[in-house]
This record gives C-alpha cells, structure tokens and sequence, in this order.
C-alpha cells in the first residue's frame, strides 16, 4: 500500500489537542535538540498562531540549521537543456497543450556555451533540468548533457557537481545515471493529494501517481546515494502538503536510513498559459510559507532545504533565518538562456515560470555575506564518498560542519580571487577574515593552508 495516508493527516488536521500553546511550547523546547519530531508534533507546530511562538519557533529553527550547518549558504543554477514535453500539467508553461511556447532542445555545443557561462560567473554546482520526453529527453540525451558538462574546465574552473531533476526513471535507467556521477537526484511530486494530483495532470505519463511517488525508491535501489523530494505549494492547502512531505522524508529514513538529502519548498508562481499557476488553488501566504519552511527544519534537521529563485529577493533574505540551507542564484528558467540580455530575461515564450529575484550571482554573493551568511561552493562530500549514508551520519550527528567549515572558507576564497566584482570583494574580504577567526585549535592550521594554497592559484581545495 502507498505509504502517503490521507486519513491520518486530516485526522492530525482536525485533532483540537494539537492547537494548545503549552503542547507547542514543549515540542519547540523538544526540537532544539536536532533530533526531529514526529508527525503529530510537526502538526502541532504548524498550528501556531500567537506571534510570540512563531518567534520562537522561527528562532529555534535557525539555531538548529546553524547546529548542523553553521551560517553557510550553498548556491547552484539550474540548467534547462529542454522544454519539450509530453505532460500536461496545469501549473506548468512547459505541459504538452501550450501550442504558444517556443519549444527548444539544446545541442551538446549549446549546452557546452550555457555551461561556460556559468563557470565564469563562479558557479560550481548545476542542477540539470529537462522537461518529460521519451525522444528528446531519454537518458541517452541526459547521459551525453551529464559528460559535456563535467567536461568543460576553465583554468581550473569546472562544475563539480550535477544534480540531476528529470521525470521519473525505472529501475535500469536509475542505474545507468549512477554510473554517469550525479550527485543528487531531484523528483517532485508537485502535491500528495491524490485527487488533486489526477486534477493537475489529466494525462502523459505524468498522471501515474504511484510511479512519481515511487522513483525515489527505486533511485536508492539503483544505488543513487543523495535523493531529493519536494512540493509545490499552492496546488492544496499547505499543511496537509508540509505532513505529505514529512511522511515521504520520514518513510524514505524508515526504510533505507537515509532521508531526502535536499527538500525543495517552491511555490507556485505565474507561468505561460497555465491556469494553475496564474490561479493558485490554495495560495501560500509568506507568513505561513515561512512557517512551514521552519517546520520542515524542525523535522528533519538534517536535510538541505532547498529555496529557489521563484521567490522575491526580501523574502529570501527572511527564509534564511528560519533554516534554509541551499539557493539558487542568477537562475534562468529556459533552455539557452543564460546568455540572453537582461531585457530578454522576461520573455514569456520559452521559460517556465516568472523568476521573484533576478540578481546576479554576484549580487547574490555581496548580499549573503552583508548578512553574515557564508556563500558556499563546496562540493567536497561528493568527491570524498560523503554521500548517501556516511553523509547522514555526519549530518544527524551534528558532524558535518567539522569537515564542510573549512571547504567552505576555501571555495569561497577561491570565488572572491577569480570572479568577484570589486564591490563584492569589499564586503566579503572582511566577512571572510571573520569567518576565518572563529576556526579554532588544529582546523585552524588546515584552512590557513588551504586559503593560501589558493591565494598562491591552486584550485578545486579541499579535504
């Protein structure tokens, strides 16, 4: 049987019991400790309405991310390499019966030029997106996007790590991807309500709940260590959508010890000749958006929680106190255009949805270290077989800012000597040399090291 119970998470929204303060007061207290909660307690969280609490709550939230992530920030881009697809989606610009969008395929050179692009911006991290098509979008087309991209190398400069967000594979096409190195792989099942679900998709290979629902199964069987889940919110009311997720995170731990390595909180957002989206079914207010993003924290501590570009540059900078780990940063959501004028940016006839901060990387960079968070490039887990399992250990044991600390100081170093726009190196030099001075005892001697292996033009440190 599918282990998504509606029953139980309308039960668990209709409980009065979990609307008392001292309850929620007591689960916050409990949270603090990074361990997670239960389905019931997270339910009770999000019941919160006195203001006082959602103080609490909000600070307890950061306090846990910074236990297990300190204050760094992990950015990437996502990279469209098709628009092509055979769903039709009602939230979506890409779905089959948008006869308006100017569909585009990129050719292994244009995929080649969009990547170069990003290398000289700094980025190190890509996330692979594609729309569903069995011709244009097979994972031979994926197999040779992946080898281009980890291919191209600028003095030094290079894409260290893939991840891949694609329709759902079989099992034997898993195992292929594991074999072309992925870091993580993304799957979405957009909401977790049956019924609503079948509503939003009426047809393509889409409409397949079980088999969306299931891909991240049969990921991990194939041996893919990193998987990564998430909801657009807005499609059905928000916290049945934030426990459908839990019970997702929480069953993926249960059977394989290893929880979504990332959890993606997009919300809906106007998009070309999607009804859906222009509409939202059960718009998400910020109030409660921040709400359920420290939730989520809560929950899973140890989880990487994903925040796109989707979202207005203010609200971010309030999301990342109450436990957001990754962004995106100068993102484009079309195929090719990363190299498009600003002007251009906007064009509603090839990307998927409307962008809420249009900043560059670079901007992005200046703005996350002014607010003493550290923008981090690292990518070190991945080549060092911290994936999967021994990545979870590190993370659920409050470990992993022991090893990510320094890795993260030396790519960020590496960024400001070979990208930074001088008004950035401004603000981060001295934002960097703080950092660097709250490293104590032997770790200390490691990352003095490290920063002047790579003030002496050395790339890619780390251990």
């Amino acid at each position: 049987m599918e282990f998504i119970n509606e029953e139980k998470i309308k039960n668990l929204l209709h409980d009065d019991s979990l609307l008392d303060t001292y309850l929620q007061k007591e689960i916050i207290k409990k949270s603090s400790e990074a361990k997670g909660l239960s389905l019931e307690e997270s339910a009770a969280l999000l019941n919160i309405t006195s203001p006082e609490l959602l103080d609490e709550l909000y600070h307890t939230a950061k306090e846990v991310k910074e236990k297990i992530y300190g204050n760094r920030l992990v950015l990437f881009a996502p990279l469209y390499v098709t628009n092509l697809c055979v769903n039709n989606c009602l939230y979506c610009a890409f779905r089959r019966d948008n006869k308006d969008l100017q569909r585009k395929t990129l050719s292994l050179k244009e995929i080649e030029e969009e990547v170069r692009y990003l290398v000289l911006q700094g980025q190190k991290r890509i996330l692979l997106v594609a729309g569903e098509h069995p011709k244009k979008a097979n994972i031979e087309f994926i197999g040779e996007a992946i080898n281009r991209i980890y291919s191209i190398n600028i003095d030094g400069n290079n894409i260290r790590r893939l991840n891949v967000n694609t329709a759902p594979l079989s099992l034997e096409d898993f195992k292929v991807l594991k074999d072309l190195g992925i870091g993580t792989y993304q799957c979405f099942q957009e909401t977790y309500r049956f019924d609503t679900y079948n509503q939003m998709h009426p047809d393509g290979p889409k409409s397949d709940y079980s088999w969306r629902l299931y891909a991240m199964d049969r990921a991990l069987q194939a041996g893919i260590d990193d998987v990564g889940i998430g909801a657009l919110f807005g499609l059905t009311y928000y916290k049945f959508e934030t426990l459908a997720l839990l019970m997702h995170a929480f069953d993926l731990d249960q059977k394989y010890g290893i929880g979504p390595h990332t959890i993606s909180i997009p919300r809906l957002e106007p998009a070309f000749n999607a009804p859906a989206a222009n509409q939202p079914p059960f718009a998400v207010d910020d109030e409660s958006f921040k709400k359920l993003v420290a939730v989520i924290r809560l929950s899973v501590p140890y989880t990487g929680i994903i925040l796109s570009t989707r979202e207005r540059a203010e609200l971010r900078r309030e999301l990342f106190e109450v436990g957001i780990s990754q962004i995106s940063a100068g993102s484009r959501t079309s195929p090719g255009s990363y190299q498009e004028l600003e002007e251009d940016l906007d064009k509603r006839d090839l990307q998927q949805f409307q962008l809420g901060d249009h900043r560059s990387l670079d901007e992005i960079v200046k703005d996350c270290a002014s607010l003493g968070y550290m923008p981090s490039f690292c990518t070190a887990c991945y080549r060092s077989n911290r994936t999967g399992d021994r990545f979870m250990e590190l993370a659920k044991t409050g470990n992993i800012g022991k090893i990510c600390v320094p890795n993260a100081l030396a790519t960020f170093k590496e960024y400001l000597n070979d990208f930074a726009s001088e008004e950035t190196k401004e603000t981060a030099r001295e934002f960097l040399d703080e950092e660097i001075k709250k490293v104590e005892g032997a770790t200390r001697n490691k990352v003095d090291k490290m920063i002047d292996r790579v003030d002496k033009g050395e790339r890619d440190v780390f251990f």
